[in-house]
C-alpha cells in the first residue's frame, strides 16, 4: 500500500500559495472584509473547517494502511490501530491471522461497504463547498437588495426646487449614493470570499478524492488476490444450479487442501532440517571415533613401554633382595636417570589419561545435547 504523501504535499503547497497571495493583497482584502465582517467571518470559518476536514480525510488513510500492512505481515492487530474505513473488513476477519480467503460475493459486499464510507466523507466535503458558494451568493443578493433599497431612497431624497444650487444637489446626491455603494461592496466582497474559498476547497477535495481512489484501487487489487472464485462454468439450458450447501462444502474442501499443502511444505522443510542435523551429528561421531582410536593406540604404546621395563625392574628387585649393593658409579647414574625418566613417564601417562577422559566427557555431553535437540524437533 502506497502512503498518500504526495497528495498531502500538493494540498499543503496549495494552501501555502493561497496564504502568500492573501498576505500580498492584505490591503484590498481588508477593505473588502470590512464591508460585512459578520458574513465574511462566517465564510472564513467554513473555509478553515473544510480545509481541516479534507486534510483529516487524507491523513486518516495512514491508519488504514498501517492496519493492512500489520495484517499482511501476520502481526497481532492491537486496538490502538483499529481502522475506520476498513471497519467491515476488520469485523469480517475478527481475530483470525494468516492468509485471508474470500469468495466473490464476500469481496463485493466488503468493497461496497468501504466505498460507502468513502462516499460519506466526500459528501461532507462537497456540502462544505456548496455551503461556501451559498454564503457567497447570499452576500451577493443581500448586498444587491440593500443597494436597490438605498438607490430608491437616494432618488426619493433628491428634491429639486426652483432656484436651487446645482452644487448642493450634487453634494446631496453623493451623500445619498454612499449607502448603495456600501451594498455593492457587501455583495462583491461576500461573492469573492465565497467563490475563492469554494475554489480552494474544490482543489483540496480533488486531491483527497485521488488519494482515496488510489487507496481503494490498491485495496481492491490486494483483495482480488485473496478471492477464491467458483470453478463451475456457466449453466446450460435445463441444468440446475449447485445447491448452496454443496458449494460451501466444496469451498471448505478446497481450503482444507490448501492448508494440507502448506502443512506438507512445512513438514518437508522440517525434514530437510532434521537431515542436516543428523549429518552434522554423524560427522561429530566419526570425529569422536577417530579421537578414541588415536587415544587407544597411545595407550597401547604406553602399555608396551611398561612391559619392556618390567624385566629391568624385576632384575633390579632381585639384586636388591640378594643384597648386592656393590654397584659402581656408572650403574648408579644409570639407575638415577632411569628413575627420573620413569617418574616423568608416569606423570605424562597420568596427564594423557586425564586429558583423554576430559575430551571424551565433553564429546559425550555434546552428543547428548544434540540428541535432545533432535528429540525436541521431532516432537
Amino acid at each position: 500500500m502506497t502512503p498518500p504523501r504526495r497528495y498531502i504535499l500538493l494540498m499543503a503547497f496549495s494552501v501555502f500559495a493561497v496564504a502568500v497571495v492573501a498576505v500580498l493583497l492584505s490591503g484590498p482584502l481588508a477593505r473588502a472584509y470590512s464591508y460585512n465582517p459578520g458574513l465574511n467571518t462566517g465564510i472564513l470559518l467554513v473555509l478553515l473547517t473544510g480545509i481541516g476536514f479534507i486534510f483529516w480525510q487524507v491523513i486518516a488513510l495512514y491508519r488504514e494502511i498501517e492496519w493492512i500492512e500489520l495484517y499482511k505481515r501476520g502481526n497481532v492487530v492491537t486496538a490502538s490501530v483499529q481502522p475506520r474505513l476498513l471497519a467491515p473488513m476488520a469485523a469480517m476477519i475478527g481475530d483470525r491471522q494468516g492468509r485471508l480467503r474470500l469468495n466473490a460475493q464476500g469481496l463485493r459486499s466488503l468493497l461496497d461497504g468501504i466505498q460507502s464510507r468513502l462516499s460519506e466523507s466526500h459528501d461532507i466535503s462537497r456540502y462544505m463547498i456548496g455551503l461556501l458558494v451559498f454564503l457567497g451568493l447570499l452576500g451577493t443578493f443581500w448586498g444587491l437588495l440593500g443597494t436597490i433599497r438605498a438607490v430608491a431612497d437616494a432618488i426619493t431624497a433628491i428634491s429639486v426646487n426652483p432656484g436651487s444650487d446645482v452644487g448642493v444637489l450634487f453634494n446631496q446626491l453623493k451623500t445619498n449614493l454612499q449607502a448603495p455603494l456600501s451594498g455593492m461592496g457587501t455583495a462583491f466582497s461576500a461573492s469573492m470570499f465565497g467563490l475563492a474559498g469554494s475554489l480552494l476547497l474544490g482543489f483540496l477535495e480533488l486531491q483527497a478524492g485521488q488519494a482515496q481512489n488510489r487507496f481503494f484501487n490498491e485495496l481492491e487489487d490486494w483483495l482480488s488476490g485473496q478471492t477464491r472464485l467458483s470453478t463451475g462454468g456457466p449453466l446450460a439450458d435445463g441444468e440446475q444450479p449447485v445447491p448452496a450447501y454443496i458449494q460451501a462444502l466444496l469451498e471448505q474442501t478446497a481450503e482444507g487442501l490448501d492448508n494440507f499443502q502448506r502443512l506438507l511444505g512445512q513438514s518437508e522443510e522440517a525434514r530437510q532440517q532434521n537431515n542436516s542435523v543428523t549429518k552434522t551429528l554423524a560427522d561429530r561421531l566419526a570425529l569422536l571415533a577417530d579421537q578414541m582410536r588415536t587415544e587407544q593406540q597411545l595407550m597401547i604404546k604406553i602399555a608396551e613401554n611398561q612391559s619392556s621395563l618390567a624385566p629391568v625392574l624385576a632384575t633390579l628387585s632381585e639384586n636388591l633382595k640378594r643384597g648386592s649393593f656393590g654397584i659402581d658409579d656408572q650403574s648408579r647414574t644409570y639407575l638415577r636417570n632411569l628413575d627420573h625418566h620413569m617418574g616423568r613417564l608416569i606423570e605424562e601417562v597420568a596427564k594423557g589419561r586425564t586429558s583423554a577422559v576430559g575430551e571424551i566427557r565433553s564429546e559425550i555431553k555434546l552428543l547428548a545435547r544434540t540428541i535432545a535437540a533432535l528429540a525436541e524437533q521431532g516432537q
